[in-house]
């Protein structure tokens, strides 16, 4: 087996096993950036859910008050202005789903699913727990979400919800006396969750390993065309020529031109070598023939 190719086929071994574990490690590191920054847009979504809601109770529910003694504006709901924003944001993201998921909403279309309570569960009973980022199975794949306690903190909130007798009579005419009532402060009534599907991280991982190990191969290919051209260049093509010398010397041919080489390296020890030896061939020779 040649030299070139017992080098190539150990660079080829080298090459395989670093590239494999150079994939392993930026998978997972990429796949977690990618969570990470997913985390984080679904954080910011949440915070300009929280901005609508806040407006929405301090500057929109006051002026539409003297209208909601003749008809319910649904409009002066913080929840709902956050969640019609939501809706409207989410035509342009539509992996991204909002919820102010509660456990006992005025708006039935706010009630809790079964995965949306256990999360409620926790923030009852951690009422430090501020924000929760998990995951959970779905029919379609994984699927990562944030979560955020709603707390009653404000007592305004109180005069639509406490009782369907202080609540205004055309909210209670909307959606009847069952639902959304009873709410105390402090109590952990529901959560906002901001969910996405795991296969949007994923994907965008999947997509940057591609080009981080594209790039990965192309600086190994060429690593490995500079050495096979410099292994060339520098052992392989001065040591077959100083063997075609060596062979031509062994035959008899003392008038063989010499070898020459500028070169310090051990290929140049080596020819220098070479000379020394076929000079002292060729003075033995000469002795002999006297």
């Amino acid at each position: 087996m040649k030299l070139l190719l017992k080098f190539n086929l150990i660079f080829l071994l080298i090459f395989v096993l670093g590239l494999a574990g150079s994939a392993l490690v930026a998978r997972g590191l990429l796949q977690k950036a990618a969570a990470a920054e997913v985390a984080e847009s679904a954080k910011l979504l949440m915070q300009n859910a929280s901005a609508v809601s806040a407006y929405t109770a301090e500057q929109i529910r006051p002026l539409l008050a003297a209208q909601m003694a003749d008809a319910f504006l649904p409009q002066s709901v913080p929840a709902y202005s956050a969640a019609e924003v939501q809706a409207t944001l989410q035509k342009h993201y539509p992996e991204y789903r909002f919820k102010s998921a509660m456990l006992n909403p005025t708006n039935p279309r706010d009630r809790a699913v079964d995965w949306e309570e256990d999360v409620i569960a926790q923030f009852s009973r951690n009422t430090d727990l501020q924000e929760l980022v998990g995951k959970r199975d779905t029919p379609t794949g994984p699927s990562l979400y944030v979560a955020r306690p709603i707390r009653i903190s404000n007592p305004v909130c109180l005069a639509c919800h406490s009782t369907p007798a202080a609540a205004p009579a055309t909210l209670v005419a909307r959606y009847g006396p069952s639902n959304g009532f009873g709410w105390k402060m402090g109590d952990t009534l529901g959560a906002q969750l901001v969910s996405v599907p795991m296969t949007v991280p994923l994907q965008r991982a999947h997509e940057a390993l591609k080009v981080v190990m594209g790039a990965l191969a192309g600086v190994f290919v060429l690593i490995g065309a500079a050495l096979n051209f410099m292994l060339w260049m520098l052992v392989i093509r001065p040591v077959r020529q100083l063997a075609a010398l060596a062979d031509r010397v062994s035959l008899g041919e003392l008038t063989a031109p010499e070898f020459e080489t500028r070169s310090r390296d051990e290929v140049g020890v080596l020819a220098q070598s070479f000379g020394r030896m076929r000079k002292s061939l060729s003075h033995a020779m000469k002795m002999l023939d006297v």
